[in-house]
C-alpha cells in the first residue's frame, strides 16, 4: 500500500471480480468478437449486464469497441494492450486451478 492509502492489488480485485468480468476478458483473449458471439461464449450472462460489463472495461481501458455497422446494429469488442496484459492474469489461475482444485474436488468427493 501507498502512503496514499492506494492499494493497487485491492483496486485491481476490484475490478476483477465483477461477475463475468474474468469471463469476458478470457474469451476476448482468444480473438475480436461481436457481442452475441461474446455472449453465447461467455454463457449465462443477460445482455443488460454484458453489455454494462463491456462499457466498463472499455472506460478502464482494457477493452475496445468498435462500431460495424448501424443498421444493423453491429459491434466488434477486442483487448487494448492493457486487457491483453491480463492474459498472465488468466495463466496464473489456470495453473493454479489445474494444480489445486482437482485435489480439492477428490477431497470433497472421499468425504462424502
Amino acid at each position: 500500500m501507498s502512503e496514499d492509502g492506494f492499494c493497487p492489488v485491492h483496486h485491481a480485485i476490484q475490478i476483477l471480480q465483477e461477475k463475468w468480468t474474468l469471463h469476458i476478458i478470457r474469451t476476448l483473449l482468444q480473438g475480436p468478437s461481436g457481442f452475441n458471439e461474446l455472449s453465447r461464449a461467455v454463457g449465462g450472462c443477460n445482455p443488460a449486464t454484458l453489455t454494462h460489463r463491456l462499457e466498463s472495461l472499455e472506460g478502464l481501458g482494457l477493452v475496445k469497441k468498435e462500431v460495424l455497422s448501424l443498421m444493423p446494429p453491429r459491434s466488434s469488442y477486442s483487448l487494448t494492450p492493457a486487457g491483453v496484459e491480463l492474459q498472465g492474469v488468466v495463466n496464473a489461475i489456470d495453473e493454479w486451478a489445474r494444480n489445486h482444485l482437482s485435489t480439492c474436488k477428490q477431497k470433497a468427493e472421499s468425504v462424502k
